[in-house]
């Protein structure tokens, strides 16, 4: 669970706790600006934000992680160059096109960078990109290096959920998340709500920091928290070809115990995430995967994430049906796959902290039955809503609890254990991805 158990009893709640979360690091400043334009792929009126993430001054201290699918966007291309730079000045985001696979993108993107540089009096490598939304269409550069000036206009030290607000895209509410600690902060900002398994090393993160933390030991740091974080939720299973996780460190303030940072950082990352999944696409309920006893940290976090990411099992979950045998079916697949041998006589499964398996039979009654499927009503984030002109659409936009459906799975076999984080599978992830382009 986050770090906090939170709940909201409307919009203007959650707005107010995203706000009180906000303040920026010292040394950063944001800024954003809106346009229209018309994609050449789909001739028809479309709307992109551009967000402007720049620093005071620039920085050596800064690290990235991004998509290992074979296919990456542009912007992750030149963002693995990008790496090698002494230093870093500023980002750059667009939402609507996601800028992989099209004609000419990474000049597009490195095009955008020149552009974002020459206001900001800094060097084009000094620059990091990122884009999401539609695969395969091309970036409108001209307009966006009209708007450039206009983000830079209204680039403030103040707060940083203009930024969470410009980056998301079918996300429902902005995300931000933040640690105070040695008198400085990390906050970070996500976007990111259908097609997520991050494989990291459409999912975009951002962390700032004033702490000091030198450029080798926050790199290190930064791969750690992914491992135990991002890399540790799944929607739908499908890797984005645009993931991408960069921290900075402005440097204002010495970090006196890089163990609390990193502490700290991996706390901020593992909010984020689950608030991605809470944020997804369709999603009304957030399923916790816990397993333990694993022999290895592996097989600990495959288990998990095939529970997450059985369709069968996601679809009962949605409907509020108890139907254990499909999370059964899912970890016999996955061992039966992957890890044949595994002895399974000891595992026993827990939904909602009521056993359903053990000594390889289920465990099952009416009462229990009764049980479990208030369990899973009292994790709904919201009813199904009846579809209007044969659409779905999500009945909220903003989270009102942080409750999970809670799956403990032990097998018995040793002291590996792994938290995942998923989401069901509704009709309004359907609808919400047979219109999106449309």
């Amino acid at each position: 669970m986050p770090s906090t158990s939170l709940t909201f009893s409307d919009r203007a709640a959650h707005r107010a706790w995203l706000a009180a979360q906000a303040a920026l690091p010292r040394g950063f400043r944001v800024g954003t600006t809106r346009f229209e334009f018309t994609p050449r792929e789909a001739p028809k009126p479309a709307k992109m934000t551009l967000t402007l993430i720049a620093l005071d001054q620039s920085t050596a201290d800064f690290a990235g992680m991004f998509t290992k699918n074979a296919f990456p966007g542009a912007p992750v291309i030149v963002g693995r160059r990008r790496l090698d730079a002494p230093d870093l000045g500023a980002i750059i985001v667009n939402n609507k096109i996601s800028n992989v696979c099209a004609p000419g993108g990474v000049e597009a993107s490195e095009r955008v960078c020149v552009e974002t540089a020459r206001l900001l009096g800094l060097a084009p490598a000094q620059i990091l990109p990122s884009s999401t939304g539609v695969i395969g269409w091309g970036l409108p550069v001209d307009a966006m290096v009209a708007a450039l000036p206009s983000a830079v206009a209204a680039l403030a030290d103040g707060s940083i959920l203009p930024a969470a607000e410009g980056i998301v895209t079918t996300d429902l509410y902005p995300k931000i998340r933040r640690a105070d600690l040695a008198g400085g902060s990390i906050v970070g900002i996500a976007k990111g709500a259908g097609m997520i398994e991050p494989n990291l090393a459409t999912m975009l993160v951002y962390l700032l920091t004033d702490l000091k933390v030198p450029r080798v030991e926050l790199r290190a740091m930064l791969a750690r928290a992914v491992g135990a974080s991002f890399n540790h939720i799944s929607i739908d299973s499908d890797t984005s070809t645009s993931d991408t996780v960069a921290v900075v460190s402005s440097g204002r303030v010495p970090c006196p115990d890089l163990a609390a940072f990193e502490a700290a950082l991996t706390r901020v990352c593992r909010d984020l995430a689950e608030d991605v999944v809470r944020n997804g696409e369709g999603v009304r309920h957030v399923i916790r995967v816990a397993v333990t006893g694993a022999p290895t940290p592996g097989l600990a976090a495959a288990l998990g994430k095939a529970v997450v990411n059985a369709p069968l099992f996601k679809c009962a979950v949605a409907g509020n049906d108890p139907n254990v045998g499909r999370l059964v079916q899912a970890v016999g697949k996955q061992v039966g796959a992957h890890a044949p041998g595994t002895d399974l006589s000891r595992l026993t499964l827990k939904m909602g902290g009521i056993e359903i398996f053990s000594g390889g039979v289920f465990q099952l009654s009416p009462a229990k039955e009764t049980a479990l499927v208030a369990h899973l009503k009292g994790a709904e984030l919201y009813a199904s809503a009846p579809p209007k002109d044969g659409v779905f659409a999500a009945a909220i936009d903003f989270p009102p609890h942080e409750r999970c459906v809670e799956i403990d799975l032990d097998l018995g076999l040793g002291g590996a254990a792994a938290t995942i984080f998923g989401g069901d599978l509704t009709h309004e992830y359907v609808s919400e991805n047979a219109d999106y382009r449309s």
